[in-house]
């Protein structure tokens, strides 16, 4: 199992608009500063397979050239193994090339479900990439939580003393997997009705958060954020 390098992230209070282009190729991010909450249009809950557990999805967002936000409906992700390829030069797939290649919001598709089985406080986010290039993205994403379209100023927190390989690769067409427990002890804290996700902090700036609507609000206190999985059920392990 890979370790990971320690990140700082930060998630502001603030609500921002979001412009959001996932699926074009290419991009221009540039490393943002505090995390706003944005608050794009939702999607209807839908059902999304991932492989290896059955979740009820909750919210999906992507965005085609255009850059309006829609739904993107049921999808199955076959995530590939993290660490394979990348040994030729030249090759654009492997991991090698996604070390160098950050990954860009246009070329992503980001969800949240609640996979079956799990305890009511537990989502997965996914990452998905859309592109036809590997890419590298921060260990974990960003994530903050809204009310009625206010954010609620706070931030999941993720795993200290990281270190490794200097990214998460991302394979063309895989899906990246990170669980969120948005209250961890049960304590009481504010009702959330949508979460709030920067896929890389460090690479992507504020307007490429996306804010997914929770089809059952939670209360949230203290919230955890897992390290990017290849799977669902590694992603769950981290709680």
């Amino acid at each position: 199992m890979r370790t990971y390098r320690l990140r700082n992230t930060a998630l502001a209070t603030a609500t921002a608009g979001l412009a959001l282009a996932l699926t074009a190729c290419g991009g221009s991010d540039s490393p943002g500063g505090t995390t706003a909450n944005p608050a794009p249009a939702k999607s209807a809950d839908k059902p999304v397979s991932t492989g290896t557990v059955t979740p009820s999805g909750e919210g999906a967002s992507a965005a085609p050239s255009a850059g309006k936000v829609t739904g993107t409906g049921t999808a199955t992700a076959t995530p590939a193994k993290a660490g394979s390829g990348g040994k030729n030069k030249g090759d654009t797939t492997g991991d090698s090339y996604a070390y160098t290649h950050p990954c860009s919001a246009r070329n992503l598709t980001v969800k949240v479900t609640s996979p079956t089985g799990t305890p009511a406080t537990v989502r997965v986010i996914t990452v998905t990439n859309n592109g036809s290039t590997s890419c590298g993205l921060d260990y974990f994403p960003t994530v903050g939580f809204s009310a009625k379209g206010a954010a609620l100023g706070l931030q999941a927190t993720a795993p200290g003393g990281l270190g490794g390989a200097p990214a998460y690769p991302l394979h063309p067409g895989a899906t990246a997997y990170a669980a969120v427990n948005l209250n961890p002890s049960g304590g009481n804290g504010p009702v959330a009705d949508e979460v709030n996700v920067l896929a890389d902090k460090e690479h992507m700036p504020n307007a490429d958060g996306v804010s997914l609507r929770l089809a059952k609000p939670g209360s949230v206190a203290n919230p955890k954020v897992g390290l990017y999985r290849t799977n669902t059920r590694d992603a769950l392990s981290a709680f």
